[in-house]
């Protein structure tokens, strides 16, 4: 079920964007809604005035330039009429609106109509002020265009879901406004915004580039940067359940093979372990090594921190790209080029997928752990040993996550490798990249439920450590979880519980005890 967001306020908090500054935290701030007005910063009209005025030279001077005044794809050596340019990019739009598949929520929507403002800002596209004026004017009245998620090739961009979003702009298509679907048109109207009427090069500025994969892979990264922790927090506790040893966490360790993510995950460990009673009371037992599943945790959790912190850094970057063909430059030049390629933010997502991945199939394996008494010297599924037979404890609740984890491996193969020639093989590569992104969701929703259960059985296996207490980072998150699932005393219906936590690890609230012992990107806007 969508959401159902309200305008904001005129006298909200502000945001200004110009196509050189904005962050992924402001990206997720305007998608969920956190009450910025967003406009156009005022150093940016310039840039953005001159760029329009090459487009008008170029239509009085009678030269012929892609996408101002020829077809498109294929179609790129047929001149059009100077009496029909405008008509030409409103054509663009509507044919290209040819989307399919399950409609994207309004969060991903407002990051999109964010997204495309803002490297529209950046002054190498050709339009006018009143584009991203009226695209802006959307967003902060809450006008979300109807938009498929299945469509995209991710070259020449993200063109069918932009068509979509473009198509409100103009006063057709399919608007959410005020808890109801209604055309494009009366959407406006009862918003009181005037539909854009396309010039020169408009329609094909608003549909080229990257911004639906982009929204997706932002909005995702910033709650894989989450889970990262939380995975590190239910690997902590699970040790402490199943009486694993600290000394693979050692700060001499990471350094010896220094690896960013590896020194950030063993430390994040080290001080979630800290003080704790259970590892005290058996640091001389006959125990030799760990499983792998909790002895690697730094090495494989590492490598995920490592994938996520490139994921960033690209996603830092395309936010604040200019991804329209072609681009428009001061001096006059006009270039067709390809920063519509998706490629960066394809092969970006299939790194978010791996790490994800990985986390999750850890996090399964060290949840096998804790259900078997060989590892874990512990009642079998974590049923009472009491009860041994009557109930099953956590054992289907096991079932499920590893059916969640088999399905992440089939959903890991890369998109990015596969193409398909289009446009009469004009366009002959293409990047995948909003499949890419949207499968990257996909395992992203299974991780988070694998971690919900983990840390619901490793709360469990602590019930069972004869009233000792873990680490001050464990202990306070099992406080936490305890304030909201019981302790498991006979057979229930588990899959409540699990749900309960994954909201809460989806929102952040779950780490909130513990943020001081977490290593986070800096947020802020």
């Amino acid at each position: 079920m969508q959401p159902e967001f309200s305008a904001v306020s005129p006298s909200a908090p502000g945001l200004a964007i110009d196509g050189e500054t904005l962050t992924l935290e402001a990206v997720r701030a305007v998608a969920q809604q956190s009450q910025l007005v967003v406009t156009l910063a005022d150093a940016s009209r310039p840039k953005i005035e001159a760029s329009r005025q090459v487009v008008e030279d170029v239509l009085a001077a009678g030269k012929v330039v892609y996408g101002i005044n020829t077809g498109f794809g294929a179609l790129s050596s047929v001149t059009i009429s100077n009496a029909q340019v405008d008509q030409l990019q409103v054509n663009l739009v509507r044919s290209h609106a040819a989307g399919t598949g399950q409609i994207l929520d309004f969060p991903t929507v407002r990051a999109m109509m964010l997204l495309r403002a803002n490297t529209l800002a950046k002054g190498f596209s050709g339009v006018r002020p009143v584009v991203i004026e009226t695209l802006l004017a959307l967003l902060n009245a809450g006008v979300y265009p109807k938009i498929p998620s299945r469509g995209s090739l991710g070259a020449s961009g993200d063109l069918a879901p932009l068509a979509h979003m473009t198509l409100v702009l103009i006063g057709e298509g399919e608007a959410f406004y005020q808890g109801e679907w209604l055309p494009g048109g009366e959407a406006l109207k009862r918003a009181g915004i005037a539909p854009l009427s396309l010039k020169a090069k408009e329609g094909l500025a608003l549909l080229n580039g990257t911004q639906m994969m982009t929204a997706i892979g932002t909005l995702a990264l910033l709650e894989a940067e989450t889970l990262m922790n939380a995975a590190e927090v239910a690997g902590a506790m699970t040790i402490e359940a199943i009486r694993g040893s600290e000394k693979p966490f050692d700060a001499r360790v990471a350094a010896a093979r220094p690896h960013p993510g590896h020194q950030q995950s063993a430390a994040v460990v080290r001080q979630l372990l800290a003080n704790s009673e259970i590892m005290a009371s058996h640091h001389d037992c006959d125990k030799v090594q760990d499983a792998y599943s909790l002895r690697c945790i730094p090495q494989v959790h590492g490598a995920a921190r490592d994938m996520l912190a490139a994921v960033r850094r690209t996603l830092t970057v395309e936010i604040n790209a200019a991804t329209d063909n072609p681009l428009i430059f001061p001096n006059g030049d006009v270039i067709s080029q390809g920063n519509f390629h998706g490629e960066p933010v394809a092969m970006a997502m299939e790194m978010l997928a791996l790490a994800l991945c990985e986390l999750g199939s850890i996090s399964e394996r060290r949840m096998d752990k804790l259900m078997n008494p060989v590892f874990s010297e512990l009642p079998a599924f974590l049923a009472g040993s009491h009860q041994e037979g009557l109930n099953s404890g956590l054992m289907i609740v096991h079932y499920a996550m590893a059916s969640l984890v088999s399905e992440n491996k089939i959903l890991a193969h890369p998109a990015v490798v596969d193409t398909i020639p289009t446009s009469n093989d004009k366009e002959d590569h293409v990047s995948m990249g909003a499949t890419a992104a949207c499968k990257a969701v996909r395992i992203l929703e299974h991780v988070r439920w694998v971690l919900a259960a983990e840390l619901l059985a490793a709360a469990e296996g602590l019930e069972y450590r004869e009233g000792l207490k873990p680490g001050d980072g464990v202990w306070q998150v099992y406080q936490h979880i305890r304030q909201v699932v019981e302790p498991l005393t006979a057979d229930r219906s588990l899959a409540p519980d699990v749900e309960r936590l994954a909201a809460m690890l989806q929102d952040g609230s779950l780490l909130a005890p513990v943020q001081a012992y977490l290593i986070c990107p800096a947020d802020g806007l």
